[in-house]
């Protein structure tokens, strides 16, 4: 009786070593393989996670949850989702990495003490300084107005799509960004080898240099530092000292100084104190809090009977600390920018991909970058709307000539064998492109005989004269810069406000101003 396979013996299952001419062993040595993979590595890092993109300053991750979100229709006049959902829609699809790193970075987005300009619209506890958010079954999120700005005219063949991780779909390389976002929210990475720490400004600044620059391709440094004369941060306060400021402007390395914003005031009847109004920027109170009760137990902060902390969502930021008597308020307070945050450094490193390499960039080297790439965004819009235009002028030209006689169109296709044998007759008598034959021939008899000669006619002039101007818009490059800058000024007059922190030189830095604290 023949034996089954299953009752063979087990030598017979064990796989057979191949004869030696057929192993296939490779000598690497350890040093050049560690180099190899760790450049690799490295790159990825650089390229797919660290670092913006120097045209629309924003990460992968970043640029990935507002293409989802757009594709999600979760636009600002729609109702709130939960974030988990976002967050797994953009891991599910476009981002192969995990869920805590997605919504961290949904999280930035949303704050408006980390970002000058937010872009989505949180709901929930989305954190704070001195607290993390909620988790992302909690909080609820939508795209905020300047992220319509941001994802625009994506479905205009603006920009190049690239393959997601499983090439299943297709992702934006970059967005058409219709406002300088590196410069107004700044930016935070680190990468491996390298770091990159920008800091926000004002939306309204920004926008007159990028429109200076746009006037003017040959303006120098100083002309554009006219317009954007330092960072303006999200938390207000001082910024002390402005050398380091323009080094960065023209190096892409700089640091300066950020001094909270504090006044003098009679806080009691027989107390003076120190009200702080503003923070450094990402400087939380309770941290302030807590590093002068232990400079204080250090005997290194003298004069200081309490603090109390009066913030509110009414009034705002206010941090309290009352003086003892007979201290000079000046002098405990130079003590306090010595030992607390009320003055904290900040670095500029100013390290963004350019063509897909890291690149360290002054003020002026941004902003050509970002304008090169928006004049393209709009170059490439304005020949897709050109082939729209064409496209149904084209069309609309076929039904005017169809309409000369309606009736006969209506008899040629009903003694007509087939479709193509209308579309034959359609062509040769009317003198139609196979194209307008075909429209006709897809049209209900309703809506070809309810068309109006005379609104086919205001149409077909309307499409001329918009034709026109995209025409002039391709054939002139002070023309295609002049809608650009005015599209600019459109975004700076939607989402732009004042300035919230003063720039002081360091020999003019002020002394804190006695009297109420400004609002």
């Amino acid at each position: 009786m023949a034996r089954s396979s299953r009752s063979r013996p087990a030598e017979q299952d064990a796989p057979r070593p191949l004869p030696l001419e057929q192993e296939n062993i490779v000598d690497v040595d350890v040093s050049e393989e560690m180099e190899a993979s760790f450049l690799e590595y490295a790159y990825s890092v650089i390229y797919s996670r660290a670092l913006p993109d120097a045209r629309d300053g924003l990460k992968p991750v970043q640029r990935r949850i507002l293409y989802m979100m757009a594709r999600m229709g979760l636009r600002p006049d729609r109702g709130h989702v939960k974030s988990a959902r976002v967050v797994g829609e953009v891991m599910g699809k476009l981002h192969p990495h995990g869920d805590a790193a997605i919504y961290d970075a949904m999280v930035r987005l949303a704050q408006p003490f980390s970002l000058r300009l937010p872009v989505v619209d949180g709901h929930g506890n989305f954190g704070s300084l001195d607290d993390g958010p909620a988790a992302p079954r909690y909080t609820e999120a939508r795209m905020a107005p300047a992220a319509l700005a941001l994802t625009a005219d994506l479905d205009e063949g603006t920009v190049d799509f690239v393959p997601n991780y499983d090439n299943q779909l297709q992702q934006p390389a970059v967005l058409p960004a219709a406002y300088p976002n590196l410069l107004v929210n700044g930016t935070t990475g680190i990468a491996v080898g390298m770091a990159t720490n920008m800091a926000p400004h004002n939306l309204r600044e920004v926008v007159a240099g990028a429109r200076h620059l746009l006037a003017d391709p040959e303006a120098d440094l100083e002309a554009i530092m006219a317009h954007i004369p330092g960072p303006d941060l999200p938390s207000g306060g001082r910024i002390v000292g402005l050398d380091g400021v323009r080094d960065a402007y023209a190096t892409g390395r700089g640091t300066f100084r950020m001094r909270a914003a504090v006044a003098v005031e009679q806080v009691s009847a027989r107390r003076t104190g120190l009200v702080v109004t503003e923070l450094p920027y990402g400087v939380g109170p309770e941290k302030v809090i807590e590093r002068i009760k232990a400079g204080v137990d250090a005997k290194k902060l003298s004069g200081i009977a309490d603090v109390v902390d009066l913030t509110d969502r009414k009034n705002g930021l206010r941090l309290q600390i009352e003086l003892k008597s007979g201290f000079n308020p000046q002098a405990v307070l130079a003590a306090l920018y010595r030992h607390t945050p009320l003055e904290e450094t900040f670095g500029i490193n100013n390290v963004a991909l350019v063509d897909g390499q890291p690149q360290t960039l002054g003020l002026l080297p941004l902003l050509r970058v970002y304008v090169d790439h928006r004049l393209d965004v709009v170059r490439r819009r304005t020949r897709h709307r050109l082939g729209k235009h064409r496209d149904r002028l084209h069309l609309v030209e076929g039904l005017l000539l169809a309409l000369v006689d309606i009736d006969e169109v209506i008899e040629i296709i009903r003694s007509s064998d087939d479709t193509a044998a209308a579309r034959t007759r359609l062509m040769g008598v009317f003198d139609l492109t196979q194209v307008q034959a075909d429209h006709i021939l897809e049209l209900r008899l309703r809506q070809l005989t309810r068309f109006s000669r005379i609104e086919l006619e205001a149409e077909r002039d309307e499409l001329q004269a918009a034709i026109a101007e995209l025409e002039a818009i391709l054939a002139s490059d002070a023309r295609l810069r002049e809608v650009v800058s005015a599209e600019l000024q459109a975004v700076a007059d939607e989402h732009g406000d004042d300035r919230r922190t003063v720039l002081l030189e360091a020999e003019t830095a002020a002394a804190p101003a006695a009297g109420p604290a400004p609002s």
